[in-house]
């Protein structure tokens, strides 16, 4: 009697353990299936301000904010911009002083949290550039999708889709160049964002199901007058482009794709995610197949969407090999496959879909070698 009750005590504390184990992953796997849009990924680090004066403000001494390049600084209820570091500025062995170029909204006081964030702009096309644009709605899958339009006079036009933790102010970073380009520019929103639809369950499906939005915008240019589309795509963004590249009835308009960081390896930024959660290392598998189960993921059609023999157009893939969230290798074997239309263009010291803000000028130059011959 006593072996079986030892028995049956191990048993129910393996049991318990495996329960315990599965809720660890599926909590885990929340950082990648529940990533708020407009809030930072866990990856990013929390900043502290440590003063202010004309021109300046003071952070805490991190690799983030050493960062070279321009960024929205963000903290509770506040934006402003900030430029790179001041190096010759006078500051402790603890902290960074860096350009404050403008406050957007709010104001920063000493003790304030606060983050880098690739969103520079706040707002909508006319309020933050001073850019007329309209307001649209995109018959989608799930209900009506909330855009701005931009108009120019090129008959292609530039879908711009933002990836995770952004939202559609993200494609304000480069659409004052689009727009002097003369290019018409969509950005999206898309199920889950404010304003959109919410996906059925509530969850992230990083790409798997959002390209369904993406074909609605291409369905949506074309409806419009663009004779061809760039798909613009930064993070699960830019595996959506690929994905409504390969598997929209109106494909034979996709003209290029422009890949921001690209995320060709759910597996790997699912880890990443929860890993910066502070998840054990032996509990990230069990992340992974939670968010696989959840979100009902397909590592196979995740493959064939990263399958550069898959490829049809011209591809410009702007990554960093510092990027924690989307491996850089990834997008290195992706380019090294398809030298005959992928062009790769790297960014040091730069984040996760933070390509633009290491150096816009360069950045804009890209895109101008790359799309001047599709308009």
């Amino acid at each position: 009697m006593r072996t079986v009750r030892a028995t049956a005590a191990a048993l129910g504390a393996v049991l318990a353990a495996g329960a315990a184990s599965v809720a660890a992953g599926r909590l885990a796997s929340d950082a990648a299936l529940k990533t708020p849009p407009g809030r930072p990924l866990p990856t990013e680090p929390r900043l502290t301000v440590h003063g202010t004066a004309p021109g300046r403000i003071t952070l805490t001494r991190d690799l983030a904010s050493l960062r070279p390049g321009t960024y929205g600084l963000a903290g509770d209820g506040s934006h402003a911009v900030v430029g790179p570091p001041l190096d010759s500025a006078e500051h402790t062995a603890d902290t960074v002083v860096r350009r404050l170029e403008s406050i957007t909204h709010g104001t920063f006081a000493p003790g304030d949290a606060v983050w880098l964030t690739p969103n520079v702009y706040v707002g909508n096309p006319s309020a933050a550039l001073g850019l007329d644009h309209a307001d649209i709605d995109v018959p989608g899958e799930l209900g009506a999708l909330p855009a701005w339009f931009v108009p120019g006079d090129r008959e292609t036009w530039v879908i711009a889709v933002h990836g995770l933790g952004a939202t559609r102010e993200h494609a304000l970073n480069v659409m004052a160049y689009l727009h002097s380009r003369r290019v018409p520019v969509l950005a999206l929103a898309y199920r889950g964002d404010l304003g959109a639809p919410r996906s059925p369950d509530g969850l992230n499906h990083l790409g798997e199901t959002e390209w369904r939005d993406v074909d609605a915008a291409i369905r949506y240019a074309v409806r419009y007058g663009a004779r061809r589309v760039v798909l613009l795509g930064w993070s699960t963004g830019a595996t959506m482009a690929l994905r409504a590249a390969e598997h929209s009835a109106v494909r034979e308009r996709v003209a290029g794709l422009i890949l921001d960081s690209p995320v060709l390896n759910w597996q790997a930024t699912l880890r990443a995610l929860a890993q910066a959660r502070h998840t054990p290392g032996a509990l990230l598998p069990l992340a992974v197949r939670a968010a696989q189960g959840r979100a009902g993921l397909h590592a196979d059609r995740g493959a064939r969407t990263a399958d550069p023999d898959r490829l049809a157009v011209p591809t410009l893939i702007v990554h960093g090999p510092d990027d924690v969230v989307a491996p850089w290798e990834y997008s290195r074997r992706f380019a090294a496959r398809r030298p005959d239309l992928v062009a790769l263009h790297a960014v040091p010291r730069a984040p996760h879909a933070a390509m633009w803000n290491a150096g816009p000028q360069e950045y804009e130059e890209r895109l101008r070698r790359f799309l001047t011959p599709l308009m």
